[in-house]
């Protein structure tokens, strides 16, 4: 299927090269896993590939697929490189109040239950420093760097292209781990580090920021603004990827995690995980990247929301969900601005069931109260519990209408892609936007809740389900893609930057009100009167990490977003599930399932809500009866890598 973009998949022979070349640049003793560079053995040799046009292009090619990929995806072969995409690992956005993690693996006992440690083992860091083909993605891409130029048969402007991309790849997995671990060690070139000993330490925030900053500006000059043929380039780095990614970087490093007044972590002084005070210029710097980016964006087009078409002359809030469901998941919907493809096999051995993977994986997140809460009625005007209630609206709190003939949908349509809520037909047709399917029964002995969910276990474990890059058999035989950077990130991101730098209230709200049109909803400062938004800036800020929870859910979005706010409130916030009995016409408790009603009831309509604590079984988590330790903020460098000699000094608390 052209669509599926043949060449972010692993060519035979450019995994040989590649795997030849990193396999033989193994040190275990010294520079993380898979860095430093020895005489390559075998019958292919670095030479080989870099005498030979076509085996440099699929050397470059195969680079694509060390980049992050953040979907709980098949363990098996080459992927076990990868633990952020291994599926027992847990995802991040779980460690945060939009989803529980129902597996009892991975950050469950790391995180839920605070035993992460210097020490720690497989699979239980949130991102771990050797497993993710960190080091092999910045050797390998400095390998190409370095002998781009003895290669016969390439172009200039070729050569100078793979060398941006190179330095984009190189430059997001520094930001990956800079994310975490805070100033790395910066490695510039391969090297052989066969001497007795060498010095490579930590460097500073501020270098590392830089670092991937001048990568990045270095690469933009020659990169295409856009692919140009979106069947068969998309997911190759573009002008618009590299500006994007400098935006998302300065963002990083100019909110108060690594820019305050005070380093994260009581009477650090080291300039390793801060910047030593608060610098206003970050922020501007982060505006001055995003003025560029949408100044490029106006003069160059092609990037652009996907909006919703009309069905009968109207739009309905199903043609604004379908909107936003093929603005992240179609293959080369014009919203991407970049992204990651998965490669590998999963469980039926075809890789072109990656997504089914991911359902089965999808299972294990549970969505919370608190998500729910975040999403506005279908107008755009704040959802609250207690108004709700007091109005004798529940019932109507995600839908009217029939499930199995006619549903309305009340809520953002972005709530019925981010979780599954009660009722949600299972399937929404990908070109009509009509859903059809077996209605979520997520009461008590409802068919997909059970009997038991006060035990918080199963699909339904929270009276929510996950939705996110699920989408059942809607994309049967399609790949599921990672989204590393969107258009609707873009504008938030925008919108932050000029409230942050400028306060301009007017500026950032524009920007948001872009991303709530194309679902439909009124403007954020019309829909919340009493909240201010013209001039309270805490306000307004909360507002736009609202909102970028309900946009980016299931993306790593909230995690970040949290960790650089340094959100401990949220953190170690109580978190709760909705428990539903299903009621007859006289208000007694139905106990058992719609789907197996026998004879056929009318579909129920009628239910008795409980909200209660998440803290059963393994899902309560110790920030919420011990508090959150800011050592959480960033990761525990491996306790081995530390005592390699090399310089890594471990961060603060761990």
């Amino acid at each position: 299927m052209k669509k599926n973009h043949k060449y972010i998949f692993k060519a035979a022979l450019g995994l040989m090269l590649t795997s030849v070349v990193a396999s033989s640049c193994v040190d275990d003793i010294k520079f993380g896993n898979a860095f430093l560079e020895k005489a390559p053995g075998g019958s292919i040799t670095k030479d080989t590939v870099f005498t030979n046009a076509e085996y440099t292009r699929q050397f470059l090619t195969n680079l694509y697929t060390y980049q992050y990929y953040g979907l709980g995806i098949n363990n098996s072969g080459r992927m076990t490189q990868f633990e952020s995409a291994n599926p027992y690992v847990g995802k991040l956005d779980a460690l945060t109040d939009l989803y529980i993690f129902t597996y009892s693996s991975g950050i469950k006992g790391s995180y839920y239950k605070g035993n992460l440690s210097a020490l720690h083992g497989v699979r239980s860091d949130r991102f771990d420093y050797l497993r993710n083909s960190i080091w092999t993605a910045i050797h390998n891409a400095y390998l190409l760097m370095e002998n781009i130029d003895k290669v016969p048969g390439l172009s200039d402007d070729e050569k100078k292209s793979m060398v941006a991309q190179a330095k984009c790849i190189v430059a997001t997995r520094y930001f990956d781990v800079f994310r975490h671990y805070g100033g790395v060690p910066i490695v510039e070139s391969t090297f052989t580090g066969l001497d007795a000993s060498y010095n490579l330490p930590r460097n500073t925030v501020e270098e590392v920021v830089n670092h991937i900053v001048k990568l990045l500006d270095e690469a933009t000059p020659n990169l295409p603004w856009s692919v140009t043929d979106p069947d068969t380039e998309t997911g190759r780095w573009t002008k618009a990827a590299a500006m994007g990614m400098k935006c998302k970087v300065l963002q990083f490093a100019a909110s108060p995690l690594f820019n305050d007044n005070e380093a994260y972590y009581p009477g650090v002084t080291d300039l390793t995980v801060w910047y030593g005070g608060y610098k206003a210029d970050l922020w501007k710097q982060c505006l001055k990247a995003c003025q560029e980016f949408f100044t490029m964006l106006k003069s160059n087009g092609y990037y652009e929301l996907t909006q919703a078409t009309k069905t009968n002359g109207t739009i309905r809030p199903e043609d604004y969900r379908l909107a936003y469901r093929l603005g992240y998941m179609e293959q080369n919907s014009r919203e991407i601005i970049h992204s990651v493809r998965a490669s590998g096999t999963t469980y039926n051995g075809d890789s072109k069931y990656t997504f089914m993977y991911w359902t089965n994986i999808g299972r294990g997140y549970c969505s919370t109260v608190e998500y729910m809460e975040m999403f506005p009625w279908a107008d755009g005007t704040p959802f609250n519990w207690a108004k709700t209630e007091a109005d004798g609206k529940l019932d109507q709190m995600f839908m009217t209408g029939n499930p199995t003939k006619s549903p309305v949908l009340t809520r953002d349509p972005r709530l019925y892609e981010e979780m599954r809520v009660n009722g949600q037909p299972a399937v929404l047709d990908g070109v009509t936007g009509n859903m059809s399917g077996d209605p979520t029964e997520a009461w008590v002995y409802g068919y997909h809740a059970g009997q038991n969910p006060v035990q918080q276990k199963g699909m339904i474990a929270t009276g929510f389900g996950a939705m996110k890059f699920w989408c059942i058999n809607d994309y049967q035989r399609k790949y599921t893609q990672w989204i590393m950077l969107r258009l609707s990130d873009m504008y938030l991101t925008y919108a932050e930057a000029l409230l942050q730098a400028n306060n301009d209230f007017k500026g950032a709200l524009e920007q948001i009100n872009i991303v709530r049109a194309r679902v439909g909803l009124g403007k954020l400062e019309d829909c919340n009167p009493s909240l201010n938004l013209t001039s309270n800036k805490e306000n307004l800020i909360n507002e736009i990490l609202r909102e970028r929870a309900c946009e980016m859910g299931m993306e790593d979005t909230r995690f970040y977003d949290l960790l650089r706010y340094k959100r401990a409130d949220i953190f170690s916030k109580q978190l709760h599930g909705l428990v539903m009995y299903r009621l007859d016409g006289s208000g007694n408790e139905v106990k058992k399932s719609w789907k197996k009603d026998t004879p056929k009831e009318a579909y129920p309509t009628k239910f008795k809500y409980e909200i209660v604590n998440i803290d059963q079984d393994e899902q309560s988590r110790i920030w919420w009866t011990q508090g959150f330790d800011p050592k959480w903020y960033l990761s525990p460098f491996p306790a081995a890598e530390v005592n390699k000699g090399y310089g890594l000094v471990q961060n603060p608390g761990w």
